[in-house]
């Protein structure tokens, strides 16, 4: 699965579009990265940009904005209202599918690494990103704005985590830190009273409401001995709220940021919300998403609705997000497409090429059985590996609807998961199996009139066949693993779909074998013999296996059909 991550950096220019666009432009010149959003403010005299991609990629364009930002704007003239001490002010990281944090962490100090050696001026590092406890905060690593630079840098306290020790007038210094997903998000309320939206905001949000002498809304605002104000917290970590009335929708909201998803996710913030509305005798219509959020999201939320009604959790991602989009009533205010507030869904509609497992069944029988060598045995392999997975997930997902078996439906629903996981990764190496064999074929296609290119040419042709092998074998662990899943469900499974099970065995078993010979014929033309001969003897275990499995599963079948 590609791993995705965020950019957000902050620019010191919110006025001259044509400075913007020169930077911007650099981002897009990278493939692989997406820009989603440009937004400038006169006020601030800054521009928050924000793009996704893969890792590698989005660090490359992050670099190429960043040294743009310092040929195009001089810090030395600038003004506005937001904090700042840098052309490239901030620059944060966001992991937002298949990356840890952790992994966010490491890409975001390969990127301040080369700011600072290459572009030599300045870079901190804050948030996850710091390299010490006292940098985390932002607000901290920034203060004293580029006005108070220059002394901040003279103190040995403040030595950069990258680049040098030294102003650097047009460009001052950058923070690049690594962070959770944000998101905007607001609740529609049944009141047009703003009064009573912010008594909800101040419910939930961290911060909280001020604590009052007497009457908790009139009475005088409690202070410490420093003179702050005392706050009695929400509760809601990791999010900020205000309560407002949008004349366009003609009610109140509660609208949240929630600067956290994984301390408050986006369904626990809707049930909060929705709870405390309650208690003030109001009620929470729908819920409105500001931007873009990635698909865990609603993924998330959808399982958790699901749980909430005691059912199989083991469905399709699309039913999952129908759930959630039905649950937090998001096509309140206005229909919920989520192929334009997914990320993930986002990139892959920029991703135009044709893939087999987006078409009619028809459509990929009459594309295998073309003139075209692909989609071969490779692909049929895995798709026949993905219809046993998808079996077995039906029968998961029935018995836990079976009546009298209530309360087994979260031991059936773990049962549909892992078939829906299987089913997914096998439709996945339906793609990768044609992608592999036309590897090949592009490596064959390279020049070959050198000596040099003759060489560069036999190991590109090495390398895709290597890769065309391995593609297959994964095939063959994944359809094998398919086999716990129908075991289980012919064994336990719902009595009434036990052959649905006993195809799902014989359609592993084909998957096993068909991908078997794919992986025999392309380790034949491969010149490291260790390898060929490790993935050929591990792949005879699980075929042997597999057949293994095949017949006793049927056996199974047969005596509980006969019982």
């Amino acid at each position: 699965m590609k791993k995705l991550i965020e950019c957000v950096p902050n620019f010191s220019e919110g006025d001259d579009m044509n400075i913007i666009k020169q930077i911007t432009d650099q981002i897009e010149t990278v493939e692989g990265v997406k820009l989603l959003d440009v937004d400038p403010g006169q006020a601030t005299n800054r521009t928050v940009v924000t793009f996704v991609g893969t890792p590698e990629e989005v660090i490359e364009a992050a670099f190429r904005a960043i040294k743009k930002a310092c040929e195009v704007i001089d810090m030395s003239k600038h003004k506005g209202a937001h904090p700042r001490f840098g052309a490239t002010d901030v620059c944060p990281l966001v992991p937002v599918a298949n990356i840890t944090m952790e992994e966010t962490v490491e890409y975001a100090h390969k990127l301040a690494e080369r700011v600072g050696r290459e572009l030599d001026f300045p870079v901190y590092c804050y948030e996850s990103a710091a390299l010490s406890p006292q940098r985390r905060n932002l607000a901290v690593v920034r203060s004293g704005e580029y006005e108070g630079l220059a002394d901040k840098l003279a103190k040995p306290e403040w030595k950069p985590d990258f680049g040098p020790a030294k102003l650097v007038p047009q460009t001052g210094a950058v923070a690049i830190g690594a962070r959770d997903f944000l998101v905007a998000v607001n609740f529609n309320l049944n009141t047009t009273s703003t009064r009573r939206a912010n008594a909800v905001a101040f419910d939930v949000r961290e911060k909280g409401r001020p604590k009052r002498e007497g009457n908790p809304i009139t009475g005088k605002a409690m202070k410490d001995e420093k003179g702050n104000p005392i706050m009695i917290p929400g509760t809601l970590k990791a999010t900020k709220a205000i309560g407002w009335f949008i004349d366009e929708y003609g009610i109140a909201q509660v609208s949240m940021n929630i600067t956290n998803i994984s301390v408050t996710p986006l369904h626990i913030a809707f049930e909060e919300v929705t709870r405390k509305a309650m208690d003030r005798g109001m009620r929470v219509t729908g819920t409105e998403i500001v931007g873009l959020v990635p698909k865990r999201t609603l993924i998330d939320a959808g399982k958790y609705f699901l749980a909430k009604q005691e059912r199989s959790l083991g469905v399709s991602e699309d039913e999952i997000i129908k759930i959630a989009v039905k649950s937090m009533g998001l096509d309140d205010l206005k229909p919920f497409n989520p192929q334009e507030k997914i990320i993930e869904y986002m990139l892959a509609a920029e991703n135009k090429s044709k893939k087999l497992i987006d078409m009619t069944c028809t459509g990929f029988a009459n594309e295998t059985a073309s003139e075209s060598p692909a989609p071969g045995g490779g692909s049929i392999s895995a798709y026949m590996g993905a219809l046993a997975a998808a079996l077995g997930a039906m029968v998961a997902n029935l018995s836990s609807h079976k009546a009298g078996w209530d309360e087994r439906w979260e031991e059936f629903s773990k049962w549909a998961e892992k078939g829906q996981t299987l089913k997914d990764e096998l439709l996945h190496l339906v793609d990768e199996d044609t992608a592999a064999f036309n590897k090949i074929m592009d490596a064959f296609g390279l020049p070959k009139n050198t000596d040099a290119e003759k060489a560069a040419r036999k190991e590109a042709i090495q390398s895709a066949t290597k890769y065309a092998t391995e593609v297959p074998f994964k095939t063959m662990e994944k359809a094998f693993e398919t086999f716990e899943l129908l075991a289980a469900m012919i064994e336990i499974g719902n009595p009434n779909s036990v052959t649905d099970a006993g195809v799902g065995a014989l359609a592993a078993k084909a998957a096993v074998s068909g991908a078997y010979l794919n992986v025999k014929i392309n380790a034949s033309g491969l010149t490291d013999t260790a390898f060929a001969s490790d993935i050929l003897g591990r792949g005879a275990i699980i075929e042997a296996q597999a057949r293994k499995m095949e017949e006793e599963l049927l056996d199974m079948v047969n005596a509980k059909i006969i019982g």
